[in-house]
């Protein structure tokens, strides 16, 4: 479990603390804290439901499974097609994030690397994985503590600048909740993983809810140790947020700290990430909703190689090419659309398979279905082109299966 935990930690908190926080002040102002909070609900929420099914159903795949087995075929496969396509334009945006802090003149060509060398390991096996991981989470905590001490204990600390809600707004409010919800979505690292943890049906739904409660604890202490130095204004006008923060708290000399915990960080994200990615994909190829090929698992490090490759391929090549604003948005709208069809299979859960009580998968959904269409005009218009083309490509193939069946039955006859 211990592992598990770690899995899910080393993705929330580096995309959260040095990806989304930034963005999420300046769309909220003195609303980001509330924002904060109801990213934190609907996560809370779709962590229980993701952790019941997870227990109900311990195998890879995630709530592609859960769809599949719940709704339909369809449901599970749109589950799929949007957390595959989402977490990959993800996986894209940490690995620049690793450029951006490590060699900012040449963040791509960093990016292109960090992703070969973060497949490799992933190859080797999770085992490994998960101590690289466990280290990645260690360093990044503590330069965090760090942070939080030195901002919170400065001479330039006030807490009128908390201020919560003086100037936001509920539209500002729900899009940086929406926002933040990008980096509680670590904990799906956990649920994919369940042929390769200990006792599943055990571990699966105490790791999920851990994480997320130690992340959020995390993000809590350092929303308030920046915003109580730089205000939301400050905050939100920030490329480096943590790095401002210390200045503005007098000791710049943590700057270097600062970028390394950054670097680390989304090094342990875009780790987790890759693996999450490709467990789903090895689930699909299963199904033939993927190249049959994809669902090869290594005869000696026991891991889907084959998606292993694939996944890490594409994310190279997006890497060399992509931004990272444009590609968080737009995992955003992927992964809580990912959660709304989680939180609909946990309804239809009864209560001898574990259900949790109906409100938790009633506001998961809803709430998944708000943030997403709360988030930037262009991130809900292409995350809803891309749903639409993973739906037509399902539809057709389909109907030519359907086809040959007929054609096939008809030659029997």
């Amino acid at each position: 479990m211990f592992d598990a935990v770690v899995i899910g930690l080393g993705s929330m908190i580096g995309a959260g603390i040095f990806a989304a926080l930034a963005p999420a002040a300046d769309v909220a102002g003195s609303g980001l804290l509330p924002g904060l909070a109801l990213a934190a609900v609907v996560a809370y929420c779709n962590a229980t439901s993701s952790a019941r099914l997870a227990a109900r159903y311990p195998q890879s795949g995630g709530t592609y499974v859960y769809g599949r087995e719940r709704l339909g075929d369809f449901w599970g496969y749109l589950a799929g097609w949007g957390f595959v396509v989402g977490k990959t334009a993800s996986c894209a945006a940490m690995a620049l994030t690793v450029g951006s802090y490590v060699w900012p003149g040449q963040a791509h060509a960093v990016a292109v690397g960090a992703v070969v060398a973060l497949t490799a390991v992933n190859y080797l096996g999770v085992q490994k994985a998960a101590w690289l991981n466990r280290t990645i989470v260690a360093v990044v905590l503590v330069v965090l503590a760090t942070v939080v001490t030195a901002c919170l204990t400065s001479g330039t600390a006030d807490t009128a600048r908390l201020d919560v809600g003086a100037d936001a707004t509920f539209g500002g409010v729900l899009q940086a909740a929406g926002l933040l919800f990008f980096a509680f979505a670590g904990y799906a690292r956990i649920a994919t993983l369940g042929e390769e943890v200990r006792d599943p049906a055990r571990t699966i739904p105490r790791a999920i809810p851990l994480a997320l409660g130690i992340t959020l604890v995390v993000y809590a202490a350092v929303a308030v140790a920046s915003l109580v130095v730089l205000g939301s204004n400050g905050l939100g006008r920030a490329t480096a947020p943590l790095a401002e923060a210390v200045k503005a708290a007098g000791v710049p000399g943590l700057v270097p700290l600062v970028r390394f915990g950054a670097a680390v960080a989304a090094t342990g994200s875009l780790l987790a990430l890759i693996l999450g990615v490709s467990r789903t994909t090895l689930a699909m190829a299963r199904d033939r909703h993927l190249p049959r090929a994809l669902a090869a698992v290594h005869p000696r490090f026991h891991v889907p190689h084959r998606a292993e490759l694939t996944v890490g391929a594409v994310v190279a090549a997006l890497a060399a090419v992509t931004d990272v604003r444009g590609a968080i948005g737009f995992s955003s709208f992927g992964v809580l659309s990912y959660y709304a069809i989680a939180n609909a299979s946990a309804w239809t859960l009864t209560s001898v398979e574990g259900r949790p009580p109906r409100a938790v998968p009633a506001l998961g959904l809803a709430g998944c279905m708000l943030l997403a269409f709360s988030l930037p005009i262009a991130s809900v218009t292409s995350g809803a082109t891309v749903l639409a083309i993973g739906a037509a490509a399902y539809a057709v193939r389909r109907a030519l299966t359907t086809r040959r069946d007929r054609d096939l039955s008809r030659c029997g006859d």
